[in-house]
């Protein structure tokens, strides 16, 4: 991902954001707007996106100090990432992709995040809930798929999704699938 910003109106400056988050870690969060609209959409994208970050490495215990990268972007370039990671030429909500090593000093990358504005929104819509939690939601996906978490079968599937209930619930927000919605497709990208 890159550590480079871009928004509707031109700005081009990285976004990042170190908080210590308990005391047992610090937590640095990189965010990059390749796609206009984001800001639009979602009021206060950045403190939203370290909020839910930060809600998911807590309630799972994550320690030490962390990075994570989450780039805001089109279907476009989603279905891009997915087709040339996962081999689906298709746009996909979250992609999220677990670091692949561990640097000798500093805080340890966790991964990349990445979200399309356009199915985001769509399905926010589909779903009659906020785009706002919506975006909420799949970052604690994207954040728990990260840490090892896994929907591959029934049991992982319903693990994920009662650590994303409390975790929601932490934020305020209803629970993504007290209507029968599905666990956000596709979400487990590969290796970066």
């Amino acid at each position: 991902m890159t550590d480079e910003d871009s928004s509707a109106e031109g700005d081009s400056r990285p976004r990042s954001s170190t908080r210590p988050s308990r005391a047992r870690r610090t937590v640095e969060l990189d965010i990059s707007l390749t796609a206009p609209g984001w800001e639009t959409a979602v009021a206060d994208i950045s403190a939203r996106a370290e909020r839910a970050v930060l809600a998911a490495l807590d309630h799972a215990e994550a320690s030490g100090d962390l990075e994570v990268s989450l780039l805001l972007t089109d279907d476009a370039e989603q279905r891009e990432l997915n087709r040339d990671h996962r081999g689906k030429d298709s746009s996909t909500n979250v992609l999220s992709f677990p670091a692949g090593f561990v640097p000798p000093a500093g805080p340890r990358p966790l991964g990349d995040i990445s979200l399309a504005l356009e199915t985001v929104v769509r399905e926010a819509e589909e779903q009659d809930k906020s785009v706002a939690d919506h975006v909420s939601h799949l970052l604690v996906h994207g954040t728990l798929h990260l840490l090892g978490y896994d929907h591959g079968d029934d049991v992982e599937a319903e693990e994920m999704e009662a650590l994303e209930r409390e975790i929601l619930a932490s934020l305020d927000i209803a629970d993504p699938y007290a209507g029968g919605e599905p666990l956000p497709g596709d979400a487990r990208g590969a290796a970066a």
